[in-house]
């Protein structure tokens, strides 16, 4: 089940939410009763934030992701899935990049993050999607809905339903937002609790398991619920509301970007970006021999200590090459009288 644009079954019993306009319906939950039993959320000034992102309804269609891809079956979890090495882990935590100010929701790196969280995590139930926490995610029941016991297979979050909650009205887009705070309403146990994942296997009613119903997991989960009020706080302001100011107005509004590119022996960065200058850091005292010209040329640069860090740090003249050079280098270390015995090339780019 691919987490495409269509509606989820989201209107089971009182967990009704409907969407008109730009009006949200939710039992007991606002300040203003229509005299129909169902209290109005006003969403004021969706049009206009008090940041930079400019809501456009020509495309504010009540989705949750535009270019999302059918998302294979997770593999079976085994007790070695703590193994996966980190590079090869894809997790929405990627979107607290834009909820802390650091990155535009628009930015075409989240962009193409949120294709690749869909594509891995994201799942279709029932009652809308859910989104696993992480690739390989062995928490939660078996296939056969076996209690977990230290193995299994991850389950969605309706936690993480309300984060994407929030990137979507960071981004511009509030009906996205409000449709999953109704998903997160729907993925909810009959007395209304929020559990910490929702089962998307097919029905095991011999096991109390229902599609896009509360799993075995804890419940309620008050993170979850936490993360409701938040999305319910946030919709109201028509902004995300815990958003900081500060790196938001400088990563976002300024647009400052870094002045150093930086290379170490735990992020073996191949790419940097132009005006950049490269710091290498290493862990003990070292001479960076280096070239920027394919080694027709060469320089020697001795890194220094950084304080008290433990760490030492060169930085090489590279701010002024353009697009399409390359900056080669190998590391020599006095103290052992001995070389990397490898070379390493970071490429530069505009991006």
């Amino acid at each position: 089940m691919a987490c495409d644009e269509s509606h989820p079954d989201n209107t089971r019993g009182d967990t009704t939410v409907t969407i008109d306009a730009l009006t949200l319906d939710i039992p007991g939950l606002a300040s203003q009763n229509d005299g129909t039993g169902t209290v109005t959320l006003l969403l004021p000034d969706l049009l206009r934030t008090r940041r930079d992102n400019v809501v456009r309804l020509d495309d504010q269609r009540p989705t949750v992701s535009e270019q999302s891809r059918p998302s294979p079956r997770l593999e079976h979890v085994t007790a070695l899935s703590d193994q996966i090495r980190y590079e090869n882990l894809i997790s929405p935590d990627a979107l607290a990049l834009v909820r802390f100010g650091l990155r535009d929701a628009n930015d075409p790196r989240i962009l193409n993050t949120v294709r690749v969280i869909d594509a891995l995590l994201c799942r279709r139930t029932k009652t809308g999607p859910t989104w696993y926490r992480y690739n390989n995610d062995g928490y939660g029941e078996h296939e056969d809905g076996s209690p977990f016991d230290g193995v299994g297979v991850g389950r969605g979050w309706p936690l993480l339903a309300g984060e994407r909650a929030h990137y979507e009205l960071a981004r511009g887009r509030p009906e996205a937002a409000v449709h999953l705070l109704g998903v997160m309403r729907a993925q909810t146990s009959d007395g209304g609790m929020l559990p910490e994942q929702v089962w998307d296997g097919d029905d095991l009613p011999e096991r109390e398991l229902l599609n896009g119903r509360p799993s075995g997991s804890a419940m309620p989960l008050v993170w979850a619920h936490a993360e409701y009020v938040k999305l319910v706080r946030s919709l109201r302001d028509g902004v995300v509301f815990d958003m900081p100011d500060q790196p938001y107005e400088r990563y976002v509004r300024q647009k400052i970007t870094a002045r150093h590119a930086i290379w170490s022996a735990a992020n073996k960065t191949r790419v940097m970006r132009a005006g950049r200058t490269l710091r290498v850091q290493t862990t003990r005292a070292a001479m960076v021999h280096w070239s920027r010209d394919g080694w027709s040329t060469w320089h020697d640069t001795t890194a220094r200590a950084a304080g008290t860090l433990g760490v030492w740090i060169a930085d090489l003249d590279t701010s002024e090459l353009s697009s399409g050079a390359a900056v080669d280098f190998t590391l020599y270390y006095p103290e052992e009288q001995r070389w990397e015995g490898q070379d390493y090339r970071i490429n530069v780019d505009m991006t």
